[in-house]
């Protein structure tokens, strides 16, 4: 529980009408729009020392959550009790987050979110403030008023995560979990530490071959599902055991001890008993290279299919290194597939179909009419028609179509 300090002592006490206003400010501050959100999770997810947060997806919608849950408690506390202190906010949102950042190694620091959103917060609440009233004593009190309440509310909810941060941190670093997650980062960084030893501490032979998996969910009460998935990907990749690293309230990251990436049709088919995750596959690699490399191609994995929105749950780096490449930049990827496909890109399935399967079989009709279980007739009508949409001939275009049709298959 917060205790007092000197600013209770000294809290302004409102008037009336001011306290009508604060309460109708926080009435229009509980409706943000999804662009001003939009902008807040834009602000609070910027900066240097925010970038790891940002390429994270789980750590990044963790914060996107608890901007939105930050809001609304201010907001109801206000409509509640107008133009009083707010306490610090330690919900779920919160205390996940929390969890999140100390188990993936990060200090106090990340919780810069919190203040380098203020300037957005500030801007919105301003904004509302002036269209409350014209009276210039009102509004210069309703302002100095809002603008204690917010700053005050910021830093007691991180002075209050800090202290929940610490006391996860001290409860880790009991766990067994903790010493592995320690030693795979040593080993992720490529820091020297002796193979026997790490093999002791992990449980997990570090030679030999590497296959490793990213597994997260919408939500941090899947623990269920990514388990159950953790043992689809065991199961499906014919491994005998697997290293398994809880890297948040709502992700694994996992190593088999295998040389080949599980199929993705099984464990597609397998992921209908866990709605709520998705997995990125990593290369296959040897020795503690491999497992490294594994790993952060899985991560790159894991950040493309956020950043492309991908409605696909299940991804290998094998299957979608092109991609990566081409769609580092989301915009300039939008304006490649559009000035290559033109109105190609909208086409139906079975144009899209016909010649994408051309292309995969070398430009081959008879293959493509093989491999769809199509007429060649059939087949020559959809590529004739694909052709008619396409803004320049694929002949002599093939490779721009092909990646950008490879684009367009892991955005649709």
């Amino acid at each position: 529980m917060r205790q007092n300090d000197a600013r209770d002592l000294h809290w302004p006490e409102p008037g009336p009408e001011i306290v009508a206003l604060i309460r109708t400010a926080a009435e229009s501050a509980l409706t943000p729009s999804e662009e001003w959100l939009e902008d807040l999770h834009a602000a609070s997810l910027a900066g240097e020392r925010m970038r790891r947060i940002a390429e994270d997806p789980v750590l990044a919608a963790a914060v996107r959550r608890a901007n939105l849950a930050n809001i609304t408690h201010w907001a109801w506390s206000n409509m509640q009790h107008p133009g009083r202190r707010v306490p610090p906010h330690l919900g779920p949102e919160a205390l996940t987050a929390a969890r999140d950042l100390v188990r993936r190694g990060l200090d106090e620091s990340s919780l810069d979110a919190y203040r380098t959103s203020y300037s957005v917060v500030w801007n919105r609440c301003m904004e509302i403030c002036f269209g409350l009233t014209d009276d210039p004593a009102q509004l210069r009190e309703l302002l100095e008023l809002a603008s204690l309440s917010i700053s005050t509310y910021v830093e007691d909810t991180v002075a209050a995560i800090t202290a929940q941060m610490k006391a996860e941190r001290e409860d880790l670093t009991r766990g067994t979990n903790a010493e592995r997650r320690a030693t795979v980062s040593l080993l992720l960084e490529g820091a020297p530490i002796r193979r026997g030893e790490a093999e002791r501490q992990l449980g997990y032979r570090l030679t030999g071959p590497h296959t490793a998996a990213v597994l997260w969910a919408s939500s941090p009460g899947a623990s269920d599902q990514l388990e159950m998935a953790a043992e689809l990907l065991l199961r499906v990749g014919g491994a005998a055991h697997r290293l398994t690293i809880v890297a948040g309230a709502a992700a694994l990251w996992l190593w088999l001890p295998i040389d080949t990436a599980p199929d993705l049709d099984p464990v597609t088919t397998g992921l209908a008993d866990a709605p709520d995750v998705r997995v990125a596959i990593g290369r296959p690699g040897i020795g503690i290279p491999g497992f490294r490399r594994s790993h952060l191609d899985a991560l790159e994995t894991q950040r493309m299919l956020t950043r492309l929105t991908s409605h696909r749950r299940v991804a290998r780096h094998e299957d979608v290194q092109l991609v990566a490449v081409l769609t580092a930049d989301p915009l300039r990827a939008d304006e490649f597939v559009t000035d290559t496909l033109g109105d190609l890109a909208t086409a139906d399935p079975d144009v899209l179909e016909a010649i994408t399967t051309y292309l995969e079989h070398q430009c081959s009709i008879t293959r493509t009419a093989d491999h769809l279980y199509t007429h060649r007739s059939t087949i020559v009508r959809r590529l004739s028609r694909a052709d008619e949409l396409l803004p320049r001939p694929l002949t002599g275009n093939t490779i721009a179509v092909g990646a950008a049709l490879e684009v367009l298959r892991w955005t649709r």
